[in-house]
């Protein structure tokens, strides 16, 4: 059978278009992290610690982006080994401890960022801002639901 299959549910059609946008995106913004010698895990690790609204762990980290522990691991010493993250006590947890971004880790994730509004603000000339704004709204919408269910102990 050859075409689309349009009777899948939309959350399936959905994860199908994010797994091929999430390849183009990360193709076009590498040249903003590029001169920082800075890998594809190293900089989503980099990203969740300094956006975090409370300091994560790694096991959260790699939760949340559907990664191996010990990959999310690797990163967040690779950031720590060079002063990007540094980790401290979890009084929570004995063994997971929290990741908070150094002022040089947060420095050097928006300085990358500034590179990337660049490239998006040329590449994104005849994109509608307003849609962006829309599509980043729902998929957030959609994340928290699915995680709130996750969190519920709910199957995926």
């Amino acid at each position: 059978m050859h075409g689309k299959f349009d009777s899948r549910h939309p959350l399936v059609g959905l994860s199908d278009e994010l797994i091929r946008l999430g390849g183009r995106m990360k193709a076009t913004f590498a040249g903003a992290r590029r001169e920082e010698g800075l890998g594809d895990s190293e900089m989503s690790v980099l990203n969740a610690v300094v956006e975090a609204d409370r300091p994560p762990t790694v096991p959260q980290i790699g939760r949340s982006f559907g990664q191996p522990r010990q990959l999310v691991q690797r990163a967040a010493n690779s950031l720590m080994a060079a002063g990007l993250i540094e980790a401290e006590a979890n009084p929570d947890h004995k063994r997971a401890v929290l990741l908070r971004p150094t002022e040089r880790g947060t420095a050097l994730k928006r300085e990358i960022d500034e590179r990337a509004d660049a490239i998006a603000a040329e590449i994104g000339a005849g994109v509608d801002v307003d849609l962006i704004r829309e599509a980043t709204a729902a998929l957030n919408t959609i994340r928290k639901q699915l995680e709130a269910r996750l969190r519920a102990g709910e199957k995926p």
